[in-house]
């Protein structure tokens, strides 16, 4: 369990067990269910994190909905984009080892993470990770629901695969950028989890 949990889950456990003692089952039991229901959004399992070189993990849990080649700063890569329902964790995981060079945050829009225009329009941060063998990027996107972004990491941070990164609050939408040179290992509709699941083979310690 992220800290995050205990802040917006406490409201609603309160007021539903006061509710309870007063005898207003309805209400107190909805209010009891929503303060559970936050507490499991906020959860963070336990993830085996694979050990090989030369691997990129997913930072998130959710499903592929995009792999493309797409330009970032003037050189194409690979774009992977992973869809959050509200039921996955959303906690985001370093999907490389490396050092953080900057964190962007971007303002924008709150359409549908769903759509395409989200990974470009919508409320962001940009995190860039430098490593021997060149540099990732990923994205935190915000989406209709989720409207926060949060990264626990600052630039100049040394981090480790796996590594967690930070959270998007009730929603979304995470976006990989990788060198055209790595070997996606994840297809369209896969399902993955942050820190365990390999997205793709990248010699990036050479």
């Amino acid at each position: 369990m992220v800290k995050e949990g205990y802040f917006f889950s406490a409201p609603f456990l309160v007021v539903g067990v006061v509710a309870l003692v007063l005898s207003w089952s309805w209400t107190g039991g909805i209010l009891v269910f929503l303060g559970l229901f936050v507490l499991y959004f906020f959860r963070n399992p336990r993830r085996a994190i694979p050990l090989a070189e030369g691997l990129v993990v997913s930072p998130a849990d959710g499903r592929v909905m995009e792999i493309v080649e797409e330009s970032l700063d003037g050189t194409v890569g690979w774009r992977i984009s992973i869809f959050l329902a509200i039921w996955n964790v959303h906690v985001q995981r370093a999907p490389v080892s490396g050092r953080v060079a900057d964190v962007v945050y971007r303002p924008g829009r709150f359409y549908a993470a769903m759509r395409s225009a989200a990974s470009r329009e919508n409320e962001q941060n940009i995190i860039y990770i430098h490593t021997r063998g060149g540099r990732i990027v990923f994205k935190q996107i915000a989406g209709a629901i989720a409207r926060r972004v949060i990264c626990w990491k600052r630039e100049g941070e040394e981090i480790s695969r796996g590594e967690l990164m930070g959270l998007i609050r009730f929603g979304s939408r995470v976006d990989v950028w990788l060198p055209l040179e790595a070997r996606v290992a994840v297809k369209r509709g896969d399902s993955v989890k942050g820190g365990e699941s390999i997205l793709a083979e990248w010699n990036s310690t050479a």
